[in-house]
């Protein structure tokens, strides 16, 4: 992913900062869509809003897509990264080539995302989906309280690359990663304490996701050889949203309605622990690695 390319070409002593710019359009894009979103709950009748009205933010999303793919074009044809592609940087290698060569690698880093990506939907789809199903309240209520959280979140992915440049990029994962576990024994529940419980969730929420989100991709990029970084760092977001991001709206809704909103929080927490792990992990394979390093060396 390009917040992964980022942390890897920018100054040693701010790759923190590079790769916590990216992520900064999630915060933006949940603002304004919650905006657009409870502006038409609001004003259009139910049918309308089944009819036509919904389809209208993404429409707005498309815009912005567009002007988005003319952006990443202008990256292709600077003068850096046509020398980054010159030096094999940035070269593709094929699927195989890079899951053969960087196999546990990619495994680990698709992991190492995983409390951020699962916390992203846990703030995010999850409580609006909740609040609609099985409260009174109704969304446009909810979608504004999304919109302060959003605004925390957004703050707090700036300050995530102003720590990860002065303590590490990994330690503050494995910290938040603790952060959002502490968080799983007790905050799913605040869903159902009204509209205080609401906005603390949401805040708190929103807070401990923007410092980790801001460094959620490519934590363990570097980790990867030259000749295959490129393809192994799309496959390693990619698979990271998969497997952080695609399932846990619908698996923590679905788990919560059986058995509780305390189940949604065992969820979180499995995340979170993944993310644990695969961090250990990918300090043990480095270590590893520089010890072979030194043997060949004597």
């Amino acid at each position: 992913g390009l917040a992964s390319l980022l942390a890897l070409n920018a100054p040693e002593n701010r790759r923190g900062w590079y790769a916590m710019i990216p992520q900064l359009g999630a915060p933006i894009g949940l603002i304004v869509a919650s905006a657009l979103f409870a502006f038409f709950l609001n004003t259009l009748s139910a049918a309308d809003f089944l009819d036509w009205g919904w389809r209208y933010p993404f429409f707005v999303a498309f815009a912005i897509n567009v002007v988005a793919l003319f952006a990443r074009l202008r990256i292709v044809v600077t003068p850096s990264f046509q020398k980054l592609f010159e030096t094999r940087e940035l070269q593709p290698v094929p699927v195989h080539t890079a899951v053969k060569a960087e196999g546990p690698r990619i495994a680990i880093g698709a992991f190492a995302p995983l409390a951020s990506f699962a916390m992203f939907h846990m703030v995010t789809v999850f409580p609006l989906s909740w609040v609609f199903l099985f409260t009174q309240e109704t969304p446009v209520r909810f979608l504004l309280i999304e919109m302060v959280g959003a605004a925390f979140g957004l703050l707090s992915i700036l300050a995530s690359g102003l720590l990860a440049d002065r303590y590490g990029r990994r330690t503050l994962l494995a910290i938040t990663a603790a952060g959002i576990a502490a968080f799983s024994g007790f905050a799913p529940q605040l869903l159902n304490g009204g509209a205080i419980g609401e906005l603390t969730f949401m805040i708190s929420g929103f807070i401990l996701l923007g410092l980790s989100f801001g460094q959620a991709s490519g934590p363990v990029a570097s980790s990867f050889s030259l000749a295959n970084r490129y393809t192994a760092s799309a496959l390693t977001s990619d698979l990271a949203w998969l497997f952080g991001a695609g399932f846990a709206p619908l698996a923590a809704l679905w788990i919560s309605s059986q058995f509780g909103l305390i189940a949604a929080g065992a969820y979180l927490l499995s995340g979170a622990i993944c993310t644990l792990v695969a961090l250990w992990l990918n300090r043990e394979l480095a270590r590893s690695a520089s010890d072979k390093q030194r043997a060949a060396k004597a």
